[in-house]
């Protein structure tokens, strides 16, 4: 998947979440809760499609508040040739009920700096995935991810990349 499929399945499975779920509660449609906020560490790789194959150190701060169905997160990612994405976005995390596991999606706009590593075109770039994972008894998080960085076609050159990584997220408080 080389677009943004990610964002546009987050923004229609939320938009009909919060529409079945949310908007009947006194809180409201986009009505504040408090959630667990998590620090999550993932590695791994851009997958060669357009760009070389590299590493990749992916670092992110979900924040403890959801509104409506939609939670909140930051991002910062360091490239094995120096480039750097930083962005702040919107998760839908979903817990398959009487099992550990879950699946998020995200989308998050942010800067990019390529540092002389791979171009992506622009200093815009939007980046969208989804993982699956399990939660511990601890709160602990392990999962898989996909993500796909792009700059939505702002700029003349769009070569878009791939990451897969490993992830273990921590529960800050219970």
């Amino acid at each position: 998947m080389a677009d943004g499929t990610f964002a546009v399945a987050l923004f229609v499975l939320g938009l009909a979440d919060m529409g079945f779920n949310h908007c009947g509660t006194a809180g409201g449609c986009l009505g504040p809760e408090p959630v667990t906020p998590r620090f999550a560490i993932s590695g791994g790789e851009v997958q060669p499609r357009q760009a070389r194959r590299a590493s990749e150190i992916y670092l992110r701060y979900d924040l403890g508040r959801k509104y409506g169905p939609f939670g909140t997160a930051a991002g910062l990612s360091v490239g094995e040739h120096g480039e750097v994405w930083a962005g702040f976005g919107a998760t839908l995390t979903y817990e398959i009920p009487t099992t550990p596991f879950y699946v998020e999606l995200h989308a998050m706009p942010g800067l990019y700096l390529d540092n002389g590593g791979f171009d992506l075109g622009g200093p815009i770039e939007f980046r969208s995935g989804i993982e699956a994972g399990f939660e511990n008894r601890m709160g602990w998080r392990f999962a898989v991810t996909y993500d796909h960085r792009s700059n939505a076609d702002i700029y003349r050159r769009n070569p878009g990349i791939e990451t897969v990584q490993l992830k273990v997220s921590i529960p800050l408080r219970k």
